[in-house]
């Protein structure tokens, strides 16, 4: 069975810097898009960040966190740990945000949560100015 477990969220101020880490258990993945969603207060789920392997690897970055967060994926002892690092927070970053996991990653559906089939519970990030 497939876990993501994140962590890392919390309270900061405008400025700030946060990483967030996403444990991923219970199967290894060769071929994925790795992703950081996002669901801002009164707002619909937001595409953040992924990480593509597939022959390659390539990151991509919503253009609202460009510059400012960075996706990485690392594996060790047989689990994968999706990272994102978020530095410079605005107050408009606050949200719940979710890693999540497509295992048969098709370019197009990248941005799209519907192509994910695990997903972690989400941890909060609250930023303030």
């Amino acid at each position: 069975q497939v876990q993501l477990a994140e962590s890392g969220g919390g309270s900061v101020q405008a400025g700030d810097s946060l990483r967030l880490s996403c444990a991923v258990s219970g199967r290894t993945f060769n071929n994925y898009h790795m992703a950081w969603f996002r669901r801002a207060p009164g707002k619909e789920q937001e595409f953040v960040a992924a990480f593509r392997r597939s022959g390659g690897t390539h990151t991509y970055h919503a253009d609202s966190v460009k510059g400012r967060f960075a996706i990485s994926v690392s594996r060790d002892n047989a689990k994968d740990m999706v990272y994102l690092q978020m530095n410079s927070l605005k107050p408009e970053d606050t949200a719940v945000y979710f890693c999540a996991v497509d295992p048969r990653p098709i370019m197009s559906s990248l941005r799209n949560p519907g192509a994910y089939d695990y997903w972690g519970q989400g941890t909060r990030v609250t930023v303030s100015s």
